[in-house]
């Protein structure tokens, strides 16, 4: 069709109207707009094409031609139109300097605990271990019933446990606090799954307890349990040894104290040698070259009961690692409140 040539008055105006808005048309939506109203399915020139077959016979032909070549020209500069307001889109501002030297934005990184976390999970992964979480809330029942407290034990007192106001009152299941220790999830994963276990639960735990550069009210513990019907008591430090050795690239020095904790029996102390002094005794150790990182022992037989096991049956190993402390040890940091400071002057260091 050549477009100089008027066949209709119809058409005609479509063409001119239509040219005209999609000249003007300065986004792509607006350039979807004009093309749904001409040739879209409720659009102007569709209606046309619609008409055609109530025309004259002796009308069709050309009109029918005259429409779908219109429709055809009104495709190719819609699409013209639509690139030439993607190039502008596009363009660099006049203002813009290419000149310019450019500068690198601020990068962040991974919080030392954090990554510390993240590494001992790996280690733990590769010695076929699942990882546990659950929320920062427990209750009585799981944070001192099911672990063997005795109902007089200090650490039931608001001295060391946060108890939320409101739901303070009662005991077992009703009466809640912001979990004192990770300890009590053990005992809800063994609750919903089945034996053996082999399992690691990190997260944050609550104390209310002075602050100095060795103590947090609020810190981090990584906790490791295994259940198995034969398990071996000496298999417990080789795993302990295992994952220092992996988290910090060399054999440490470690060492087990008999100690008592109400959900293990036998309890030890497990110290590892300080390496902010390698040994030879700092503020950190107390000036004796050696840090307590974490207890450890089997599950109490009460605790294994609270589960749902047989004691009879059933034995395993238990640690709570100071995941604050550890990470002190593999950067020489000699005072934990820093980690919690937000100062970004020193946990740039680790970015």
């Amino acid at each position: 069709m050549n477009l100089n040539e008027k066949p209709t008055p119809i058409l005609d105006k479509i063409l001119t109207a239509g040219e005209m808005r999609i000249s003007a048309a300065s986004s792509l939506a607006e350039l979807q707009e004009i093309k749904a109203s001409i040739v879209g399915k409720h659009g102007t020139l569709t209606e046309v094409l619609k008409e055609i077959p109530k025309m004259e016979p002796a009308l069709r032909a050309e009109i029918g031609r005259a429409a779908n070549q219109l429709k055809a020209h009104f495709i190719e500069i819609l699409d013209a139109r639509a690139e030439e307001i993607q190039l502008k889109a596009s363009e660099i501002s006049p203002d813009f300097d290419l000149t310019v030297p450019g500068f690198a934005p601020p990068m962040g990184g991974l919080h030392p605990i954090t990554q510390m976390c993240y590494d001992l999970n790996d280690a733990f992964r590769s010695m076929g271990f699942e990882i546990f979480t659950e929320a920062d809330i427990s209750s009585e029942l799981y944070a001192f019933d099911n672990l063997n407290f005795p109902p007089e034990h200090p650490a039931r007192e608001s001295m060391d446990t946060f108890w939320l106001e409101g739901h303070d009152k009662g005991d077992g299941g009703k009466r809640l606090c912001l979990r004192p220790h990770l300890t009590g999830a053990s005992v809800r994963f063994m609750q919903t799954h089945k034996p053996p276990f082999r399992f690691v639960y990190p997260g944050r735990v609550y104390r209310n307890e002075a602050t100095d550069a060795r103590h947090e009210r609020a810190f981090f513990q990584y906790e490791a349990l295994i259940v198995d019907r034969e398990f071996k008591f000496s298999a417990g430090m080789v795993m302990i040894k295992s994952i220092l050795s992996k988290v910090f690239g060399r054999d440490i020095p470690v060492r087990m104290r008999v100690g008592f904790f109400p959900f293990v029996e036998p309890g030890f102390e497990i110290d590892m040698m300080c390496l902010v002094c390698d040994g030879k005794g700092c503020s950190v150790c107390k000036h004796v070259g050696w840090l307590e990182i974490m207890p450890g022992g089997s599950p109490h037989p009460n605790v294994l009961r609270a589960a749902g096991l047989e004691p009879s049956e059933y034995a395993g190993f238990y640690v709570n690692i100071g995941l604050d402390r550890l990470v002190m040890m593999r950067y020489g940091v000699d005072d934990v409140r820093l980690f919690h400071s937000a100062d970004l002057r020193f946990l740039n260091q680790f970015a």
